[in-house]
């Protein structure tokens, strides 16, 4: 049965308001998340790189050598590196205490401070990404929550383009009525924000809808990248009593730029245990994929490359998987493209309050008008006419 516009409006309606509130807090928590980086370079100071004598960036093992004398005995555990004004991430843990950050100016290796707790970027990605909620294994409620938003909003775009059928004139003729009344304002404002937001919506929902996908990956035990193999029970070094020494970190960073020239590190994982690799990740020529696109893994015995990864090499799911998040939080482009992500985050935003505004003021709008004179006139005489 085909629907007629009526129809189709309430579908666009129902579709997003028994999840409003959630919609809603997804869409505000995802716009934060985009600039959570350049948040935390505003408000904590020992989060900045300041370089005011304009120095070269240190080489990642000083970065690391660095914490090791500010915090004598840490095991160290990963690196990240961030937007060139923010501080180097060194992870690292300590006998009897939780895992900690230390933040490491990358231009003067300074330690400016020790993070015992979850970042604001770290605290942001999980609010928006699962809520908040456990995880159970490898499933989250809260993740699927979240992930199952992508409905609503492919929905919300497709029944908004059907109802809105000359959405381009909002491009040539963009229309605001503010003296007409509230609910004339508001559906101008959702309308127009709607139109402008096509393309934004298509790639929120769409990235949105593979992260849904990934959640039933996960949930099944199907794997879109093979776990990688141990290092060979061969290969490692025999010893009378004294531990084995691995490889330094700079032997291990030059053997996967030695494989990878191309590839600009990102992200260091120290083995966690004798058969684990130094895994070395980072980005490379194509700004579309993430940071963990290229990747080396180094045994750390040896020195070999056991393994490399590159987008060249990526099936059609690993290749979803690594553009993914760089679409949906637009952090491809830097600066300009989170400036324009957070832009379009706050209409979609505001466009969850319009619809539940619009809404609201046309069921009980409905609901308090007055009867129609012509109606009140037929009812008058039978009420009059009571003994």
């Amino acid at each position: 049965m085909a629907l007629n516009r009526k129809r189709w409006f309430q579908v666009h309606g129902w579709l997003s308001l028994p999840v409003w509130a959630v919609f809603c807090f997804v869409c505000i928590t995802g716009t934060i998340a985009v600039i959570s980086h350049e948040l935390t370079w505003l408000t904590n100071r020992d989060a900045r790189a300041e370089n005011p004598r304009g120095l070269p960036p240190q080489p990642l093992p000083a970065l690391v050598e660095a914490v090791e004398r500010v915090v004598p005995g840490a095991e160290i555990r990963q690196v990240m590196v961030f937007e060139p004004y923010l501080v180097t991430a060194v992870g690292f843990a300590m006998p009897g205490k939780p895992p900690a950050i230390a933040y490491v100016n990358p231009y003067t290796a300074e330690v400016q401070a020790i993070n015992h707790g979850l970042t604001f970027i770290g605290f942001m990605r999980a609010l928006h990404g699962w809520l908040l909620f456990p995880w159970h294994h490898s499933w989250s409620v809260g993740y699927y929550l979240v992930a199952a938003m992508s409905i609503v909003t492919l929905g919300a775009l497709v029944t908004g383009v059907v109802i809105y059928k000359r959405f381009w004139r909002a491009y040539m003729r963009p229309q605001l009525r503010p003296a007409a009344g509230t609910r004339v304002l508001l559906g101008d404002l959702h309308r127009l924000a709607g139109a402008w937001s096509l393309w934004f919506l298509l790639v929120i929902g769409a990235t949105g809808l593979w992260y849904l996908v990934q959640a039933v990956l996960w949930h099944s035990g199907t794997h879109v990248w093979e776990d990688p193999a141990p290092v060979a029970l061969h290969e490692l070094p025999l010893t009378s009593g004294e531990p084995p020494a691995r490889i330094a970190l700079v032997q291990a960073l030059g053997a996967a730029q030695r494989a990878l020239p191309e590839m600009q590190p990102r992200w260091v994982s120290f083995p966690e245990h004798n058969r684990a690799h130094y895994g070395i990740a980072g980005s490379g020529d194509n700004i579309l994929y993430d940071a963990q696109s290229w990747r080396a893994l180094v045994n750390p015995w040896t020195g070999e490359v056991d393994a490399v990864r590159t987008p060249a090499a990526m099936n059609a799911l690993q290749t979803v998987a690594h553009i993914a998040d760089p679409l949906h939080y637009g952090t491809f482009g830097g600066l300009w493209t989170k400036a324009i992500w957070f832009v379009f985050g706050l209409l979609l935003s505001a466009m969850s309050v319009t619809g539940f505004l619009i809404w609201r003021k046309r069921t009980f709008g409905a609901v308090r008008k007055p009867a129609p004179r012509h109606a009140a006139a037929r009812v008058a005489p039978a009420e009059g006419a009571r003994p």
